[in-house]
């Protein structure tokens, strides 16, 4: 069901595949920072706690 897209199938397949890996690229980068921070925002809490 793909759609004939004549001499600029190259062009809208690549753009269409670029765009995909940055997404995915975006959510992975996002996802790992996440961690990261949650993980030193938990050392923070655990300091002051141990220091109130």
């Amino acid at each position: 069901m793909m759609p004939d897209l004549g001499k600029y199938a190259e062009a809208v397949l690549s753009s269409y595949a670029v765009s995909i890996a940055l997404i995915i690229g975006l959510i992975l980068f996002s996802t790992m920072r996440s961690k990261r921070v949650k993980k030193q925002l938990q050392e923070i809490e655990k300091k002051v706690k141990s220091n109130g």
